[in-house]
């Protein structure tokens, strides 16, 4: 029997946590400063020793790059905030009204706000026994997927009364999540107005020593446009943008295949970002913008599609 003065405790419930990459709290140079300095302080992400790395950090990089991701985020920010958070918030909405009531859904990002950390106490607190940490990364990479489960797996650690813990794969194969892609794709290129000659599938890209050292990230990306480019029927060409650094990426490069479409006579196409799960700088600013003023005679580049807004 329970005594009279013990504590008021929720329990019994299942929380789902979706986690997506971060975004700076508003697109001004001081909040790019904080979110940079965490992100790229990140060893899944800048994986050069540190002794080396954070003199580069602090004295060159968060000197000089974030005026210019401001400017960025400037031209992509909406009245929710950033694309990122305004789609993942709603994201989490929309899977908590197909889960009913027994499910308690929420999202973090693992860098910035809202927190990983402060997500799994508030599921904690509401009774949540039992979560589903949900990495929205359909293509596994350490400085991703793992980098997010990392921040699940250390708040846990330090929790006295810790729920059980699931997390979700790698779903860049799944038949659903190609099915839902092909779905969407079909819906946006018909709207375009105009028939491409080729589907460009650009992808975030990754040093070329992640696949050295074993992450299966590039594999990913070439099964998912593989299979859909199966399903679409229509010419598919990949690609990997957002490059850092001087060390050697994944290849071919965005920027580079965009660049020599018009030397094969191709002047008509769409891209497609099916590496990200939400609209964000990089799909808006980068590709949308950036990508469209690599203009030449006749050529219309468009950002073709938005992934599906699914969890899974």
């Amino acid at each position: 029997m329970k005594p009279a003065n013990h504590p008021q405790v929720a329990h019994g419930r299942v929380g789902v946590l979706l986690i997506n990459l971060g975004t700076p709290d508003a697109p001004e140079a001081a909040a790019v400063r904080r979110y940079l300095a965490e992100f790229l302080s990140d060893p899944r992400v800048i994986e050069i020793p540190r002794i080396a790395w954070l003199p580069i950090l602090h004295g060159i990089i968060l000197r000089t790059r974030p005026k210019k991701s401001a400017h960025a985020y400037k031209q992509v920010w909406t009245e929710e905030g950033s694309p990122l958070a305004a789609i993942t918030r709603r994201q989490a909405e929309a899977l908590a009204k197909r889960l009913g009531e027994d499910v308690i859904v929420d999202f973090a990002m693992r860098y910035g706000n809202p927190g990983i950390g402060k997500a799994i106490e508030n599921l904690a607190a509401l009774g949540c026994e039992r979560i589903l940490a949900a990495p929205l990364y359909p293509q596994y990479c350490a400085a991703t997927t793992a980098s997010a489960l990392d921040a699940v797996f250390g708040k846990v650690a330090s929790m006295r009364r810790q729920p059980a813990l699931r997390t979700l794969p790698p779903y860049y194969d799944d038949p659903l999540h190609i099915d839902a892609l092909k779905a969407s794709l079909e819906r946006q290129l018909a709207a375009l107005g105009f028939e491409p000659q080729r589907l460009l599938l650009s992808f975030h890209g990754m040093p070329q020593r992640t696949l050295e050292r074993g992450d299966p990230y590039h594999c990913h990306c070439q099964k998912t446009a593989r299979l859909l480019s199966e399903q679409l029927g229509i010419p598919t060409d990949i690609a990997f943008q957002s490059r850092f650094g001087r060390a050697k990426w994944l290849e071919p490069a965005t920027d580079k295949v965009l660049a020599d479409y018009p030397k094969e006579g191709v002047t008509r196409i769409a891209i497609a970002a099916p590496g990200f799960a939400a609209d964000c700088v990089e799909t808006v600013e980068e590709l949308g913008i950036r990508g469209g003023r690599r203009s030449y005679p006749r050529r219309r580049a468009f950002r073709a599609a938005r992934l599906p807004q699914r969890c899974a």
